[in-house]
């Protein structure tokens, strides 16, 4: 077996260094500014560090708007929105995997063309659709749209991860009397736990980041998710206030990055009993 050159070695891990310093300093930078004063954030040359740490921008940002409730409503919506994303694709991405007909095939050109399908597109349409089925302006209008809008890609991925799963252990279900329900939730579902993790994070981190079908489609304030609250620090002229701007946005990661660690130890869970299993 070859074996890597201690200067092979020092390459990969310095280019991995610079791979993590570039994933960090958006989050790094985004801490900085937060906690930096106003006289300090007018600087022609910025400074990497806080000469003078404040938390003032934090308590300007939970002042002049309601960052809590609007993280509350981003939680719900993003929340149903992943986990109604998760049950709907597992068992249509196994019927995609399992069964080839005509229905599976055209429903697989829609899951194409949908990812190139500029959404732009389909506001104006969406919303008078929304208007006058009563789902405007509610949760449940702005959920369906997010399970909708992420389906493609969890299909897409699930039917992959289906195929991969051998359809022998399936047979051996059925000949110990399990239905094909039975099979599905106690077979199939199982080994497809890196696959529902990866939908999963997609369909909530899409949920959570979205800023223009929540525009189009949410009017009441109290309804408002943290991405609408978040512009609202831009001023008419397109000036920002870094400063509760960096706050608020410091403290909208949080809840995403709680949700990601806690989704990657299921991932990484589920990688290893899908190599137990098989």
């Amino acid at each position: 077996m070859n074996r890597s050159t201690p200067v092979a070695t020092t390459l990969k891990y310095l280019a991995l260094t610079a791979y993590l310093v570039f994933l960090a300093f958006p989050l790094f930078w985004l801490v900085s500014t937060a906690l930096k004063t106003p006289q300090e954030l007018a600087l022609i040359e910025p400074t990497w560090i806080p000469n003078d740490i404040t938390f003032e921008n934090f308590r300007a940002a939970f002042d002049e708007q309601p960052i809590v409730r609007s993280i509350f409503n981003t939680l719900l919506v993003a929340g149903v929105s992943c986990l109604v994303t998760v049950v709907l694709s597992i068992p249509a991405a196994y019927v995609m995997a399992r069964y080839r007909s005509v229905l599976s095939r055209l429903t697989l050109v829609w899951v194409l063309l949908s990812q190139i399908f500029p959404f732009i597109l389909v506001i104006i349409p969406l919303f008078l659709l929304l208007r006058d089925l009563g789902l405007y302006d509610t949760y449940i209008g702005l959920i369906a749209v997010y399970v909708v809008w992420s389906m493609p890609f969890a299909l897409w991925m699930l039917r992959s991860y289906v195929e991969t799963i051998p359809i022998e252990l399936e047979e051996a279900a059925s000949m110990d009397g399990a239905s094909k329900v039975r099979t599905l939730r106690s077979v199939i579902a199982p080994l497809l736990a890196p696959g529902v993790v990866a939908a999963g994070l997609f369909a909530f981190v899409s949920a959570w980041n979205e800023f223009l079908f929540a525009l189009v489609l949410i009017r009441d304030p109290e309804l408002q998710t943290l991405s609408l609250t978040l512009v609202k620090f831009i001023g008419a002229e397109g000036v920002a206030r870094l400063g509760p701007l960096a706050a608020a946005s410091l403290v909208a990661t949080i809840p995403s990055l709680i949700f990601f660690a806690f989704m990657q130890r299921r991932l990484t869970g589920g990688l290893l009993g899908g190599a137990v299993k098989s």
